[in-house]
């Protein structure tokens, strides 16, 4: 029965792991028809996404494991047969797979370690090549919503030179607009796997270094508030002096705003256009660096706090990104006037 019971658990953990595997890049992307001048951009995205997606599974495949045995073992011991104790396996690894999704990582690191330096260290490292990847995606993503905005612009400008007539410009950046909300369907999609993987970090930067994640997102999260803006300023799609211009920010103009990454501000107008502006022009000041909310620190502790301040700081920029995205596809990004 044990044997039987052990061969259960095999084939509900490999179910689990292969839940989330069954997608292809066609069916996320569509295929190449030759019309997106941006597809170059949305398969490096798609690509990115691959880490996230494989490597998700690590926790869950370790809670549905235990979660089977504990299923069966609690069948088997209130004196149930058969199909009962199989019944009680694939119960536990269900429930099992949704514990160790925010508990499974940790508790794997802390067995692998000696002590509370080889911990920090395994996770560190583990943390280190987390944000890696974000960079990656990020970058990803900003190379393919700047090149949408830019093909929109330039349907815009081909409208206004004669180039194109209004109806061709209203079907290309109808065209685009379809694209750009796929895009965000798709970045969607990673930042949902980013958001599973950030949950197994939580419990581990929590568990190492508690009040971490309360400290960067206390300095992070703050309720928009209405200004006068002080100066005109281009407003951009991400808190960067060279990223695509969407808006423009007039002096003496009424906006909501709450400030930003380095320093900018996060801006919306009166006509609901919003995106990032340089603090100063409002008012306010930047957020800074993420680390500034958990300290400068000393030794490992320190250096940990402030990796584990980054490695949210980067999630949370890129779901950021996204949202700033859909609003930009489902408004005025894509219109000919804008």
């Amino acid at each position: 029965m044990r044997a039987k019971l052990r061969r259960t658990v095999a084939s509900v953990t490999a179910a689990a792991m292969l839940a989330g595997c069954v997608s292809t890049q066609a069916s996320r992307i569509g295929v190449d028809d030759g019309r997106d001048a941006c597809r170059a951009q949305v398969v490096a995205l798609d690509s990115t996404g691959d880490f996230f997606g494989e490597d998700i599974l690590r926790g869950a495949a370790i809670g549905a494991g235990t979660g089977a045995i504990a299923g069966g073992l609690l069948a088997a011991a209130t004196g149930r047969r058969g199909s009962d104790i199989l019944a009680g396996a694939a119960i536990g690894a269900v429930a099992g797979g949704i514990i160790g999704g925010t508990a499974g990582y940790i508790q794997a690191r802390q067995r692998q370690a000696q002590d509370q330096a080889g911990l920090m260290m395994a996770v560190g490292g583990d943390l280190r090549a987390e944000n890696a990847q974000l960079d990656r995606t990020q970058l990803a993503f900003n190379q393919l919503v700047d090149c949408r905005v830019l093909q929109a612009q330039r349907i815009r400008n081909d409208v206004r030179g004669g180039r194109l007539s209004r109806d061709q410009g209203l079907s290309l950046l109808s065209y685009q607009r379809d694209l750009m909300r796929r895009d965000v369907a798709l970045a969607r999609t990673i930042n949902e796997k980013i958001g599973t993987r950030g949950a197994e970090f939580d419990t581990a930067i929590e568990t190492i270094a508690p009040g971490t994640k309360q400290a960067v997102t206390g300095a992070r999260v703050s309720q928009p508030q209405p200004v006068t803006t002080r100066v005109s300023a281009p407003i951009r799609i991400r808190p960067e002096g060279n990223a695509p211009q969407i808006g423009q920010l007039n002096a003496q103009e009424q906006v909501t705003v709450r400030p930003a990454e380095g320093n900018f501000a996060l801006v919306e107008t009166s006509s609901g256009v919003r995106g990032y502006v340089p603090a100063s022009a409002v008012g306010v000041r930047g957020l800074g660096s993420p680390t500034a909310a958990v300290g400068g620190g000393r030794g490992q502790d320190g250096e940990f706090r402030q990796l584990a301040a980054t490695n949210i700081a980067r999630r949370d920029n890129f779901a950021e990104s996204v949202q700033n995205a859909d609003r930009l596809a489902q408004g005025q990004g894509f219109e000919l006037a804008g």
